[in-house]
């Protein structure tokens, strides 16, 4: 059950997750706007357009889409996060360790060289 919860909160499963959700909420509103921008170019001289029906169209999507960005956010999104920073912390800020230990290996090699300084990149020794 352990390696089934690292999966989930490790990997970017949810952010997939989310992404396909509001791409295919956006992909809704992209449609009816789309539509209603067509409809007002005239098809034919003899043909009146009113392009009402497809703006209402568009703000009903362009809303649903807000709503359902809100809903993902503040539904999916933010309990994630706080359950993914409980159970997997985020590294305290400042230099992380392994370049910590990198450094300190530098400085024994360069103190151990005889009293010279070892110039950083080169390998050549300074006296």
């Amino acid at each position: 059950m352990g390696g089934f919860k690292n999966f989930i909160l490790r990997g970017n499963l949810v952010d997939l997750a989310v992404a396909v959700i509001i791409g295919t909420a956006f992909g809704t509103v992209v449609t009816a706007f789309t539509a209603w921008l067509t409809s007002l170019l005239p098809a034919s001289t003899a043909e009146q357009f009113d392009g009402t029906t497809e703006l209402g169209a568009f703000l009903n999507a362009l809303i649903a889409f807000v709503i359902l960005a809100a809903v993902v956010y503040f539904f999916v999104v933010l309990p994630f996060t706080k359950v993914k920073e409980k159970y997997f912390p985020s590294p305290a800020p400042g230099t992380p360790e392994d370049i910590t230990l990198l450094k300190e290996i530098r400085d024994i090699l360069a103190g151990g060289a005889g009293g010279q300084q070892v110039e950083p990149g080169t390998g050549t020794h300074r006296g």
